[in-house]
């Protein structure tokens, strides 16, 4: 209540263009997170090249983790921004139904949703508390705030990880190190071989276009 017994709380609609402007916001956020991890990214790759030329196995084996790790950041903040796309969405549904119904309505996507920001910790805060807006709006129900993806994660990440580094190496250093993806296009009628050597000057002579735009392919299917 306020000083003389008028509540100072925002009516459903200023509520919705206040969520939804938050939401651009944190949209704008990631899209800044994403281009500096690429930055990074593209500074370790020429580093694994020059570790390549040296032949520094080891160095390069190390260096194709972190690219490793930073596909995969970028890849989980795509995923966090088609949530948030997914909440934006939503809510001028709500700004729709308010104008009918004169009210806001549950939604189980915004939970889904939300309930997959709060463990993002590039937008975790605002999203927690815009969640706690949002139950007191009646637009979704209480929220368990689980913490058990990191710990899978890391366990996936140690799984895969030999597999990754080796398609890694391959990409970045035109075959000299690593091993090929499993997934080989093949020409019908013609059985399928181990790499000759023919075929591994031939990889060694693609020039650093061409390398450029398979990662940059690469990098668009992952994403």
């Amino acid at each position: 209540m306020g000083l003389f017994g008028k509540s100072h709380e925002q009516n459903p609609k200023e509520m919705v263009q206040e969520w939804t402007h938050k939401l651009r916001k944190e949209g704008y956020q990631l899209d800044r997170q994403v281009r500096a991890i690429q930055r990074e990214e593209e500074k370790v790759k020429r580093s694994l090249k020059e570790a390549a030329k040296k032949g520094d196995k080891d160095v390069c084996t190390i260096l194709a983790k972190e690219v490793i790790r930073a596909r995969k950041a970028c890849n989980k903040i795509y995923t966090s921004k088609a949530h948030l796309n997914s909440v934006s969405l939503q809510m001028k549904n709500q700004l729709a139904t308010i104008r009918v119904a004169g009210s806001l309505s549950k939604s189980t996507e915004v939970m889904q949703a939300m309930q997959s920001l709060i463990k993002v910790p590039e937008v975790a805060a605002t999203m927690r508390e815009m969640s706690k807006e949002m139950m007191k709006a009646g637009i979704i129900e209480e929220m368990l705030d689980e913490t058990m993806d990191s710990v899978e994660d890391s366990e996936e990440m140690e799984d895969e990880a030999q597999e990754e580094v080796d398609k890694v190496l391959w990409e970045l250093t035109a075959g000299q190190l690593g091993t090929a993806p499993a997934v080989v296009t093949e020409t019908p009628g013609v059985q399928p071989v181990a790499a000759s050597s023919s075929k591994e000057e031939e990889v060694e002579d693609v020039d650093d276009t061409e390398l450029e735009e398979m990662k940059n392919r690469l990098q668009s299917l992952r994403s």
